[in-house]
């Protein structure tokens, strides 16, 4: 006889099953996107200013203002976005509460229609569905209905800092690769440290999201180095007319 798994409800600990999964790698593959535009972004600006002086005073105060730039950009979009999102699942969970309160049978009709419709019969459904209600009402039924927790109202600060943080985070990469080396190499080191990163970058990104790892990694990298040379090219010909 087969001793029991000791690995939890699924027996498959190498699976995890917890309720907030999903939210963490959503976060993870936000932070990751933030360090990819820190990377892309800062990178373009002091390549495109190198390509035009090699005065590194100049250099250092384009990358520094898109720096902070783009990461109170990035906070901002992240607040603004995420107070919305908000907004809307409170009030839908204050909806949801009302109509708990005010027709309880209806919600739980409602919610048995909910699991028959996806397969069960009309027995089995109304008996999940007075299970779950019993248990946890307006979870139940957020989840069904809405496909939302109340564990998923996220803060918008919490956001806001996360997406400056990590955007902060990639940016410093570019500012030192080009402010370190002498100048005959800030050019190509900022290229290849960015090219390094980006694939780095691209890769984690695809394997957070459970897909193949070489065309999400190609693409960044490709996508980067397109950036680059194009601001460069830019710079170049604005340094010479300029100059």
């Amino acid at each position: 006889m087969t001793e029991p798994s000791s690995a939890g409800p699924s027996g498959h600990p190498s699976e995890p099953h917890a309720g907030n999964i999903a939210g963490r790698l959503n976060w993870l593959r936000a932070g990751v996107l933030g360090a990819n535009d820190g990377i892309v972004s800062t990178a373009a600006i002091v390549v495109g200013v190198a390509g035009a002086t090699s005065s590194l005073a100049a250099i250092a105060t384009a990358g520094a203002a898109g720096l902070v730039g783009g990461a109170i950009s990035m906070a901002l979009g992240e607040y603004v976005s995420v107070s919305s999102q908000r907004d809307s699942q409170r009030a839908l969970i204050a909806k949801e509460t009302t109509e708990l309160r005010d027709s309880p049978n209806e919600e739980l009709e409602e919610l048995a229609g909910i699991y028959q419709a996806k397969g069960l019969s009309e027995a089995t459904a109304l008996r999940v569905a007075e299970e779950l209600t019993a248990h946890d009402p307006l979870t139940a039924h957020l989840e069904a209905e809405l496909g939302i927790s109340e564990q998923d109202v996220v803060s918008p600060w919490q956001a806001a800092g996360a997406s400056a943080l990590s955007f902060f985070v990639g940016a410093v990469l570019p500012m030192l690769a080009v402010l370190l080396p002498p100048d005959g190499w800030r050019v190509p080191v900022t290229f290849a440290a960015v090219l390094v990163a980006l694939a780095f970058t691209g890769a984690l990104g695809a394997r957070l999201g459970g897909s193949p790892v070489t065309r999400p990694t190609v693409r960044v990298v490709l996508g980067g180095a397109l950036a680059l040379a194009v601001t460069f090219l830019i710079g170049s010909l604005l340094g010479t007319r300029i100059g």
